[in-house]
């Protein structure tokens, strides 16, 4: 592959690493407020033990999970961009040999 070839995959690569950075900051700030939701929703229904209660503190857990799930999907998603970034890095170097 040619230098310009790999100078042009590892800009857009930052770009997208930078883009899903952004996007997992953002992912593990709303996951908080959710995981604060859904604790405040079990301390309600424990102490009112009504079916209302318990049902917004199961609808609050499921959000949670969602969250985690999206959250950890963009964790794993950085990761293979940062190993294919790691690798051009390495063509790149060994064509300036």
């Amino acid at each position: 592959m040619s230098r310009a070839s790999i100078e042009r995959k590892l800009t857009d690569l930052s770009g997208q690493v930078a883009r899903l950075k952004e996007e997992l900051r953002i992912a593990e700030e709303q996951l908080q407020h959710f995981v604060d939701v859904a604790d405040d929703a079990r301390l309600r229904s424990l102490i009112s033990e009504t079916p209302l209660a318990a049902g917004e503190h199961r609808e609050a857990a499921k959000t949670v999970v969602a969250m985690t799930r999206d959250r950890d999907a963009k964790v794993k998603r950085l990761a293979k961009l940062e190993a294919a970034q790691d690798t051009l890095l390495d063509e790149l170097s060994e064509v300036l040999s």
